[in-house]
């Protein structure tokens, strides 16, 4: 696999650092375990959604999936941890958040009257309070 040599890349020498952590398969996996955690990282490190993955990671929706289930069963955090624990990456999470309530609006856009009733602010066309834009990033590996 070629991969952006601009990217933080994890070799098998640091999957084998790691292979005491990582979960046995149920099956035969569609996505190998270095194509996924680099398609994981490539997402992190360039902040883009999940469709945007290039291709050579593999299909985009089987590392969602599989990434969204070990998120929330705690794998991913035991995979990170021990990777930097084994100085293998050193991540530093940087997240911004900006919502209606966090960004200045000019004076003449706040609470005016509109024909269709007061200017809401805190909710979205689809009724939610607000929404993020969550942008991870990654430093280099040393």
């Amino acid at each position: 696999m070629r991969y952006n040599k601009l990217m933080l890349t994890l070799t098998f020498e640091h999957l084998e650092k790691i292979k005491d952590i990582l979960p046995v398969p149920r099956k035969p996996a569609e996505v190998q375990m270095i194509d996924f955690l680099n398609g994981v990282l490539h997402v992190a490190e360039q902040g883009c959604q999940w469709r945007a993955l290039p291709k050579e990671f593999g299909n985009w929706h089987t590392i969602y999936t599989r990434f969204n289930r070990w998120s929330k069963n705690g794998t991913m955090d035991r995979i990170f941890t021990a990777l930097q624990e084994r100085d293998i990456i050193d991540i530093r999470t940087t997240i911004v958040g900006i919502d209606s309530t966090s960004v200045k609006v000019h004076p003449d856009g706040t609470g005016a009257l509109k024909k269709s009733g007061e200017q809401a602010t805190g909710r979205s066309k689809g009724g939610s309070l607000r929404r993020f834009i969550w942008l991870p990033r990654l430093p280099r590996a040393h």
